[in-house]
């Protein structure tokens, strides 16, 4: 069973810090140095200084900074245990849509226990970095994103019942996503939503590199002996969603082709004949229509694009030739769009091998159509393959099965943004 209790979160004070627009920030990963700069000129006191510590010595860095905004109370910290409500509204696909879950802390297990599952595969230099950082804070500065299956225990609607009045904490940025955060201290209603999760799993959305660390994390402090078992250690900050929230969404990443000798679009195309009907199609502004009706059919289907205006629709005949190839793998796995276009095509016809694909060496990545296509148009790329989104039913098997997705098989959208709660492991 899952294991999540209530913590003594530390936030921003906003008559001291400055406005809370103005403290948060993307994710990490995908923030510039030029972003990074812009975030700190806005306001020095923006939690990327922790996130994404900078100098010679970016992580002690990290460190004082952490302990110089406690101690000028920039940051307090909860006066009770609480769980955090989160809700993200946005835009996606032309429509106006709502995610909302609840932050805490759960208590972390080794995969192989089958309690918090895995989808995808890590690297092992951003699991470095965020390691180092862990050391030097004893913090979680944002959260792993983990989803659940409800299995009759109505879980959201407990979520809205205590979210009903304004929120704590309401902010709209660039990406004109809205985040609202309430803070729940009542202890009888935690322990009601806590006791829902006696008999369930956990699928881990987003976070793959902080999960891991924050395994290491737990075994090095064990080490030196800085902690024991049952210590916040064991512990780290997740915001957990229902698998069937009706605003879930989940994008496709698209893959970018680069690099390669002797690259010849139409030689490829011939030869995907064997295993997909292909299709010449002349306006890519077709491209995503047509494979949503694909998608909603349950076809196996890509879109290759190489310059031009004109498109090409590659549809897989069957899936018979993906368990002749992988005869080990799960059902789940086996029917997969990424597994599909990496065995028969990357792999197959271009040679791209999961070491040349985790290095990205011949293989980039955009979530964004028209940034694929203008990667190609403007020669930054040779093609590029336009994908279909994966099913959150499919990453629920996947981890059900022990297995792993390629890396990027999957984006959840909107990303949650850094700096409403922290954890701190005292």
């Amino acid at each position: 069973m899952a294991i999540i209790k209530p913590f003594n979160g530390v936030r921003f004070d906003c008559d001291i810090a400055g406005k809370i627009d103005e403290l948060v920030c993307p994710p990490y990963d995908i923030i510039s140095d030029e972003q990074r700069a812009e975030y700190i000129k806005t306001n020095e006191n923006n939690i990327i200084r922790l996130e994404l510590p900078k100098g010679d010595n970016p992580y002690e860095n990290a460190q004082r900074i952490l302990k110089e905004w406690q101690n000028q109370g920039v940051l307090k910290t909860e006066e009770q245990p609480a769980i955090y409500i989160y809700e993200e509204e946005f835009t996606a696909y032309g429509e106006r849509k709502s995610v909302k879950g609840m932050i805490c802390r759960v208590k972390i297990e080794e995969f192989s226990k089958g309690i918090i599952l895995p989808h995808e595969f890590t690297l092992s230099k951003a699991k470095e970095d965020r390691l180092n950082l862990m050391k030097a804070t004893n913090c979680n500065f944002s959260q792993i994103y983990s989803l659940y299956m409800n299995e009759g225990n109505d879980t959201t609607a407990k979520l809205d019942k205590l979210s009903q009045g304004s929120p704590d904490l309401e902010l709209t940025d660039n990406d004109n996503v809205t985040h609202r955060m309430w803070v729940v201290t009542n202890q009888q209603a935690i322990a009601d939503i806590a006791k829902d999760f006696d008999n369930r799993k956990l699928y881990i959305a987003d976070g793959h590199h902080r999960y891991e660390t924050a395994l290491n994390y737990r075994s090095y402090c064990r080490e030196q002996g800085i902690a024991k078992e049952g210590d916040p250690q064991d512990y780290q900050m997740m915001m957990l969603v229902d698998m069937e929230h009706p605003g879930l969404v989940v994008f496709p990443t698209h893959r970018l082709l680069r690099n390669l000798k002797d690259f010849n679009p139409v030689k490829a195309i011939n030869a995907c004949k064997e295993f997909f009907e292909v299709e010449e199609k002349t306006d890519i502004n077709s491209i995503e229509g047509e494979l949503d009706k694909l998608y909603k059919q349950g076809k196996k289907a890509f879109a290759f694009y190489s310059g031009d205006k004109g498109w090409t629709l590659l549809v897989l005949k069957s899936l018979d030739i993906i368990r002749e190839l992988l005869p080990n793998a799960s059902e789940a796995t086996q029917g997969l769009d990424v597994t599909v276009l990496h065995t028969l095509i990357l792999e197959k016809l271009f040679g791209i091998d999961a070491e040349n694909m985790a290095n990205q060496i011949n293989l980039t990545y955009t979530k964004y159509f028209d940034e694929a296509i203008a990667s190609v148009q403007n020669g930054t790329s040779q093609a590029t393959f336009i994908l279909n989104p994966t099913r959150v039913t499919e990453i629920r098997d996947v981890a059900s099965a022990g297995e792993k997705m390629p890396q990027k098989s999957t984006y959840f959208y909107p990303k949650l943004i850094t700096g409403l709660v922290m954890n701190e492991l005292k």
